[in-house]
């Protein structure tokens, strides 16, 4: 008989994040951010910052520096305008996503696109594999249809033009699943973690029932099943596990 391969589970509850109210800004944390530190929910592995971001209408983040990290931005609601040192100036929309490797060093705003409506989004930094590399922005539009009831690949260490290239060994999924649909993730490296995100809905994982802004870190398998509750949406951030 074949032996049961042990995983090991890292759950947390979206009522358990940390959090700040700016009036202009409402931000979730999923990890240890700005006044929010908790010593068990520093990070997942490369995966140090995960949050989940609204702005106000006409309001932004003025021009802030950055260094040796991987940040990567997923509009879930409205645009985001960007503007870097890189020479970067435009706009994110839902559907887009953006990375920007800050390396030796990078400044840059991000402000809602709208005066009418605020703007949603993921702000998500992984630490880098190589240091001290030239800055550098690039973001891709990607189709919905593509990720029905399957995950479509966004974000992976391999230059491609179908993805985004990020400098750490990890690749960025998201899948859109009908209730009652199943589907499996195939880890690309076997010893990287799979850190789920439901952005919408409602999926069981490993036993596991998660729910809307819930998130599950699992390491030890190969491949996971997720069979969805009810109509959902979810990003699969697989990364380096072991060292960080």
């Amino acid at each position: 008989m074949e032996a049961q391969t042990t995983v090991e589970k890292t759950l947390h509850r979206s009522s358990s994040r940390g959090g700040a109210n700016f009036g202009w800004l409402q931000s979730r944390h999923t990890f240890s951010f700005g006044n929010y530190f908790n010593p068990e929910r520093v990070h997942f592995g490369a995966l140090r910052v995960l949050n989940d971001d609204q702005v106000a209408p006409g309001a932004g983040f003025p021009t802030h520096p950055h260094d040796n990290m991987e940040i990567v931005s997923i509009p879930l609601e409205g645009a985001l305008e960007h503007k870097d040192t890189t020479g970067t100036d435009g706009v994110i929309r839902t559907g887009d996503v953006q990375i920007m490797s800050a390396g030796t060093g990078i400044a840059h705003s991000e402000y809602n696109h709208s005066d009418a409506d605020p703007v949603k989004f993921l702000q998500i930094w992984v630490l880098p594999e190589k240091l001290d590399i030239e800055p550098r922005y690039d973001q891709k539009a990607f189709r919905s249809e593509n990720r029905k009831n399957r995950f479509q690949l966004m974000v992976s260490p391999q230059q491609s033009a179908e993805t985004l290239w990020i400098n750490q060994n990890a690749y960025f999924s998201m899948a859109e699943l009908d209730k009652g649909s199943t589907v499996v993730y195939e880890m690309h490296e076997k010893a990287n973690g799979l850190y789920l995100f439901m952005i919408s809905g409602a999926a069981i994982v490993e036993d596991e029932s998660l729910g809307h802004r819930d998130g599950l870190g699992l390491v030890g398998k190969d491949r996971y099943n997720l069979q969805a509750e009810s109509a959902a949406t979810v990003l699969a951030m697989e990364v380096p596990y072991q060292g960080f």
